[in-house]
C-alpha cells in the first residue's frame, strides 16, 4: 500500500503517542496525554470497526464487586488489596462521571442486588455471617453500610427469600458512553483510526517503530491497551476470557430495575430499554471458555436462557432478540497490569471483567507513567 504525501503527513509523521487500542483504557489515555502535553500529536488504533474486546460489549454494570466475589476474592487477595481494588473501582467510576457527564452515559443509580438460589443456601449463610466483616472493611471507602440483606420481592423463582443489596451501584449504556468518549476524544484532535491491526513492533534509542500489515510508521511512545489481546504483543500473563450474553425481546410492564449479581458474579442481569440484558456463564465450561473467539454456544446460552425462564421471569412467556460475546482479561490476581514494557513502551491491561468500573483510572495510570 503506497500511502498519499497528503496520508503520510497528516496521520503518520511527528507521531508523539501510538495508542493501541480504542476501549475505555485507551480513550481515557489518549485524553489524559492531550491534557498533560497539549501540542503532542496522539494517534489511536483500532483493529476492529469498533472496539474488539469488552468495551462496547459489556453489561454496563456501573459496580465493584458482589459479597460473594468480595468474599471469594479475599481466598486470593489480603484486605489490602481488595481495599485497594474497590477504592479503584469506585475512583474509576466517578472519574468515568465527571469526564463525560451522567446524562450523556445514562447512568442510573438504582442499586445492585445479589440473588441465591435455592441450592446456594450455603453462599447466602457465609455472605450473612460476614455482612458485618464487608461493611466495616468498606466503610472507609463509602462511608456507610455497603450490603444490607433485603426480602426478595421480585418474584425470582427458585430463589432464596432473601436477597443482599447495596444502594451504590449503578448502570450505563455501553454505546452512549463509548460514543460519548470518541466524540470527546476526536474534539481534542486525537485521531482514531479502526480497522487497522498491528502486527508487531520494535524500538531504538529514538523512537517506536509500528509495523501495520501494509506498512510502518514511528512514534515516539507507544501504548499498548488491548487488555485481553495483550498477548499478541507482549509477553505477559494475560487470559482472553469469553463471556457470553442474550437480550430479550421488550417486555411489557417489566417489573425490575437495577443490577443483579448470581453465583459470585458469573451471572449478572439488568434491565434495559424494558428487556432483560443477561450474561455470564463461563463457570459451566471453564477451559473452553478461556478464548478470544466471539462466539456463543449452545451450552452456556441454554443456561442463560433456563435462568432468564426459571429464575428471573417464572411463567412468563420471554423472547430472545440478540446473543453476543466479549473478550475479559484476566490473570491470577485481579489488580491490571500497568507498567513500562521499555523506556518508550508503556501497557495497561488484565482489567478483570471490571472494564467500565476501571478502564478511566487504569487510562490515566498508563497516561502518568510518561514523562514526555
Amino acid at each position: 500500500m503506497n500511502l498519499s504525501y497528503w496520508e503520510q503527513n497528516t496521520w503518520f509523521k511527528h507521531i508523539d503517542f501510538c495508542i493501541i487500542g480504542s476501549g475505555i483504557v485507551g480513550l481515557s489515555c489518549a485524553l489524559q496525554l492531550k491534557k498533560k502535553f497539549p501540542k503532542a500529536k496522539v494517534l489511536v488504533l483500532e483493529k476492529g470497526i469498533l472496539p474488539q474486546g469488552a468495551s462496547t460489549k459489556n453489561a454496563g454494570f456501573a459496580c465493584f464487586g458482589s459479597a460473594s466475589e468480595l468474599l471469594s476474592d479475599l481466598q486470593n487477595h489480603d484486605t489490602g488489596e481488595l481495599l485497594n481494588l474497590v477504592q479503584q473501582r469506585v475512583e474509576g467510576l466517578e472519574l468515568l462521571k465527571s469526564t463525560l457527564g451522567e446524562k450523556q452515559i445514562d447512568y442510573q443509580q438504582h442499586g445492585g442486588y445479589e440473588v441465591f438460589l435455592k441450592k446456594n443456601k450455603d453462599s447466602f449463610e457465609a455472605c450473612e455471617a460476614n455482612l458485618s466483616m464487608l461493611n466495616d472493611m468498606l466503610r472507609p471507602i463509602f462511608k456507610a453500610d455497603t450490603f444490607q440483606i433485603k426480602p426478595n420481592a421480585f418474584g425470582f423463582g427458585n430463589s432464596l427469600s432473601n436477597l443482599i443489596f447495596t444502594p451504590f451501584e449503578g448502570q450505563i449504556d455501553t454505546g452512549k458512553m463509548m460514543q460519548a468518549l470518541l466524540r470527546k476524544v476526536q474534539s481534542e484532535g486525537i485521531s482514531v483510526l479502526n480497522s487497522t491491526e498491528v502486527t508487531s513492533f520494535s524500538s531504538d534509542a529514538e523512537s517506536v517503530h509500528i509495523q501495520l500489515k501494509e506498512f510502518s510508521f514511528k512514534t515516539s511512545h507507544l501504548c499498548i491497551a488491548t487488555n485481553a489481546f495483550a498477548s499478541e504483543l507482549l509477553n505477559l500473563k494475560v487470559t482472553p476470557a469469553r463471556s457470553q450474553v442474550l437480550i430479550s425481546k421488550p417486555i411489557p410492564n417489566l417489573p425490575l430495575q437495577g443490577t443483579f449479581h448470581l453465583d459470585e458474579g458469573f451471572y449478572y442481569f439488568r434491565n434495559i430499554h424494558n428487556r432483560i440484558l443477561l450474561g455470564g456463564g463461563r463457570n459451566l465450561d471453564k477451559e473452553r471458555e478461556m478464548t478470544s473467539a466471539m462466539e456463543t454456544t449452545s451450552r452456556i446460552q441454554t443456561a442463560l436462557e433456563d435462568l432468564l425462564k426459571n429464575l428471573i421471569l417464572p411463567n412468563q412467556k420471554v423472547e430472545i432478540d440478540q446473543r453476543w460475546s466479549g473478550i475479559l482479561g484476566i490473570g491470577e490476581k485481579k489488580k491490571p497490569i500497568v507498567k513500562p514494557i521499555s523506556d518508550r513502551v508503556f501497557c495497561a491491561v488484565r482489567l478483570g471483567g471490571m472494564g467500565v468500573a476501571i478502564g478511566s483510572s487504569v487510562g490515566k495510570d498508563l497516561a502518568n507513567l510518561i514523562d514526555g
